[in-house]
């Protein structure tokens, strides 16, 4: 009877969208602050234009058919509308913000069960390398994951969005990787897929078989490697499930040699790479993710001139993820030193159930002030538009611009844009808008 009225709930949460809204438009009016307004669009911000940050006072928003259509000052508004002209349902924002919404690059939130037993055992001292040896970790997920039915992982992973949702994440990426065999990488895609077809927030999903070495193949990992690229990936691409694969390439995980080879029978199946590096050493996952045209490079903890300098000039996003190296207590990455080298950064949350359990963006901002020095104007840029190229959708997400999806939020009132970041434990978002709909 729980499971059964749980299922009920997520399905009421899930199109509460469609029934609150049947207007043709909508008008967000007298908003205190529009942020992260881009004029035409733009891709990504790198190093000195991470501080830019475009927005207008006393504005509007225009909303027609999910799209964000028009924004001004109210004064423009009334020289071009006037009040009666538009039949679109109004929201006033007076004293309140407008951010574009979070675009989440980076996570893990398909996952069964928690692992809090993990979380005193570090209290306690053990490293994060050695609660794997102990067949903690990623493995400890996995036989969870294995244990667990499909629509049960399917509804403890709804909750999570929907959690996500209400904190203004409105585009997510999500890994498999808490698989490691076949039929239960398959089945976390699956609930992935079926994630991306029952929310209204945009999903990415990326297949990372190649998240740990399993226990059967302890001391033999080629083996598995060699699993991965002849039956795993034809058959994730066979069934569409994944948009990129993914490669944990650091010490005590995968070589370089290794990711290489997966991300070339990847590519050979159209899936573009995203890579795990530097989290825990040098491992040469940047320079690997680089030379195979990754769309981002992730972690980045253990970086130096020779990473930077790789990504000077690449096509790949540099992605930070704050929440992990704190709850982790590893080293935090350079984010000064890339940005001051002229390098783009994104920041996104990497929700997992072993080193990162919170997906609240918010709070990913506020590391990113506090912990890597960014202004707020640069942690705002790396988790809208930058963030939302190391999704691949930065042409149609990330920021205020005519033409693209109308994903944006609504904050409580509050005094500037940087009491968001600043305020890190206060819940400030009072209303989401996804897809041109309140949820």
């Amino acid at each position: 009877m729980e499971i059964i009225t749980s299922f009920f709930n997520i399905c009421y949460l899930s199109q509460i969208f469609i029934r609150l809204n049947a207007y043709v438009g909508l008008l967000i009016k007298n908003i205190k602050g529009l942020i992260g307004i881009k004029e035409t669009t733009k891709l990504l911000a790198s190093g000195k234009d991470m501080s830019v940050l475009n927005n207008i006072s006393d504005a509007y928003l225009l909303i027609e058919e999910e799209k964000i259509s028009d924004f001004g000052t109210m004064k423009d508004f009334s020289n071009k509308y006037g009040e009666d002209e538009l039949k679109h349902h109004v929201t006033d924002a007076s004293g309140r913000f407008v951010f574009p919404s979070f675009c989440d690059s980076h996570t893990h939130l398909v996952y069964a069960g928690s692992r809090e037993v993990e979380f005193t055992d570090k209290i306690r001292g053990l490293s994060y390398e050695e609660i794997a040896r102990h067949g903690g970790g990623i493995l400890n997920s996995a036989k969870k994951l294995h244990d667990t039915s499909e629509e049960e992982l399917f509804l403890q992973s709804a909750v999570r969005i929907n959690e996500i949702i209400s904190q203004g994440t409105g585009a997510v990426e999500i890994k498999s990787g808490y698989g490691l065999n076949l039929e239960d990488e398959l089945k976390m895609l699956r609930v992935i897929k079926r994630i991306k077809n029952s929310f209204p927030i945009e999903v990415k999903s990326t297949f990372l078989g190649a998240h740990a070495v399993p226990a059967e193949y302890k001391g033999n990992r080629e083996k598995y490697v060699d699993l991965i690229i002849n039956e795993m990936i034809p058959v994730v691409a066979a069934g569409e499930l994944a948009d990129y694969i993914d490669v944990f390439c650091d010490k005590g995980f995968f070589s370089t040699e290794d990711t290489e080879r997966m991300l070339m029978a990847g590519m050979k199946y159209g899936l573009r790479a995203k890579i795990h590096a530097n989290e825990l050493d040098f491992s040469g996952g940047v320079q690997v993710g680089i030379k195979y045209n990754a769309l981002s490079v992730d972690h980045l903890e253990r970086s130096g001139d020779n990473e930077i300098e790789a990504l000077l000039g690449s096509e790949t996003m540099p992605t930070l993820l704050p929440g992990s190296a704190f709850f982790l207590g590893l080293p935090d990455p350079p984010a000064r030193k890339m940005i001051d080298a002229g390098l783009p950064v994104a920041m996104a949350s990497d929700y997992n159930p072993g080193s990162s359990p919170s997906g609240n963006m918010k709070l990913v901002m506020s590391f990113g002030c506090i912990r890597l020095k960014m202004l707020p104007e640069e942690v705002i840029n790396a988790v809208t538009l930058n963030s939302a190229y190391a999704m691949g959708i930065s042409e149609t997400h990330g920021s205020i611009t005519r033409g693209k999806m109308a994903n944006v939020f609504i904050t409580k009132e509050i005094p500037s844009y940087e009491f968001l970041p600043y305020a890190f434990g206060s819940d400030l978002i009072e209303k989401v808008i996804l897809n041109g709909k309140v949820v």
